[in-house]
């Protein structure tokens, strides 16, 4: 089945996870970080304290995940969805009449659990349980939701807060979700049986292995893969939460800046369904040891670079790596371990993600507050994708083996 007719067919669960993702957008950093002057001037934060009370927030949603995170995988997903789209449309309310540190806190807490953390997670959990051979597919599509709120959201929350303040902007917001909680209600009713099965095992050959969370965690190659899955979680929450920072040091205009969001974007989308039939056609690890090449190089222009013009390019490269990102960390958990307990996995790996992005802000602060440059934060993130790149490369023949030993894809 082609790409478009495949969606076209199961537009409805599709479409429940897109909205998810969607809605995802105003607990994710890149929103959050565009009222972050505001916010910093108005409590009298320095950029390291705005980092810490962020990470702080991000720590606490992550640990909340690791216990609530299973709940998508015997949970009524119309109950599931509403709830946290309700809990998110109260946070964003909070944003909007936080009095001071304390109540703002715990609207940013709010904001990564369910914004973040449990909305992409239910969505690209729901694509991995309802479907085997189309999964890359299917989760591409869903994850669109990202570089659609990152083309939108940005330029939004700019014009908002200049013409009705940042905290009008913030009850928007709320009136937005309130809606969407409904629809995503109806959406999700309905839910799917894979109507593609897996391969059969072949005679002789053991029997798939299903493995639980707890098994997972005691399995070595999970946490040696798990930083560099991480880098752009990591590398795109760094920048973003301190773009007004970057801007400023540059001499840039920050609405220039956001423009460049519709860029990302539209890398993200096209690198995304490209990476989703990559991953249906060859498998999500095989896409690993490329897929984080172009942040790097991105990276690379945005630090060295003097002029505005070429920090568009770092957007188009980001995007890359980011709409491939989306696609496959969505399966790979489901090549490597199964799809019985993914749920359960997919949220110590969602976990560590939001852990990541809590890191980000917070040590890129403080590093600002001593006096590292910005650029030099840059090239060594970009390092740090190239070393991850490297290690992927070397396990390829042990993720083979992995993958082989669940029966979860095709062996190639």
């Amino acid at each position: 089945m082609g790409f478009l007719a495949f969606a076209v067919a199961n537009l409805r669960w599709l479409f429940a996870g897109f909205l998810l993702t969607f809605a995802s957008s105003f607990g994710q950093t890149f929103f959050i970080s565009l009222f972050g002057g505001e916010i910093r001037a108005e409590y009298g934060l320095s950029h390291g304290d705005f980092g810490t009370l962020y990470m702080a927030a991000t720590l606490a949603s992550a640990a909340t995940l690791l216990w609530v995170g299973k709940f998508a995988d015997h949970s009524r997903l119309d109950l599931v969805s509403g709830l946290i789209l309700g809990g998110l449309a109260v946070t964003c309310l909070m944003m909007a009449l936080s009095p001071g540190i304390a109540v703002l806190a715990v609207a940013l807490f709010g904001l990564r659990l369910f914004g973040q953390g449990m909305l992409d997670h239910v969505a690209l959990t729901a694509m991995a349980r309802w479907y085997n051979r189309e999964r890359g597919r299917a989760i591409a599509i869903a994850a669109l939701g990202h570089p659609v709120g990152e083309a939108i959201f940005p330029a939004i929350g700019v014009f908002l807060a200049a013409a009705i303040g940042w905290r009008q902007t913030w009850v928007v917001a709320c009136i937005a979700l309130a809606l969407a909680a409904p629809l995503s209600m109806v959406l999700f009713r309905q839910s799917r049986v894979p109507k593609t099965p897996l391969p059969p095992r072949r005679e002789g050959e053991a029997p798939a292995e299903e493995w639980t969370r707890a098994r997972v965690l005691r399995d070595p190659l999970f946490w040696i893969l798990l930083p560099g899955l991480l880098a752009p979680a990591f590398i795109v929450t760094g920048v973003f939460f301190h773009q007004v920072h970057l801007v400023e040091t540059k001499g840039w205009e920050l609405a220039w800046f956001a423009a460049g969001y519709p860029f990302f974007a539209a890398t993200s989308i096209t690198s995304g369904l490209a990476t989703g039939w990559i991953i249906d056609r060859w498998s999500a690890r095989r896409a690993l040891p490329a897929y984080l090449l172009p942040m790097a190089g991105g990276l690379l222009v945005l630090a060295w670079s003097p002029e505005p013009g070429l920090a568009l390019l770092f957007f188009v490269l980001a995007g890359l790596t980011q709409g491939g990102s989306s696609a496959v960390l969505g399966a790979v958990w489901a090549e490597l371990y199964g799809s019985a307990h993914i749920g359960a996995i997919r949220s110590v790996a969602v976990a560590a993600a939001v852990l990541s992005t809590a890191l980000a802000p917070g040590l890129m602060g403080w590093l600002i507050d001593l006096g590292v440059a910005i650029e030099t934060q840059l090239v060594a993130m970009a390092v740090y994708a190239g070393a991850a790149t490297i290690v992927f490369a070397l396990l390829s023949g042990a993720l083979h083996r992995r993958a082989c030993s669940t029966g979860a894809e095709v062996p190639y």
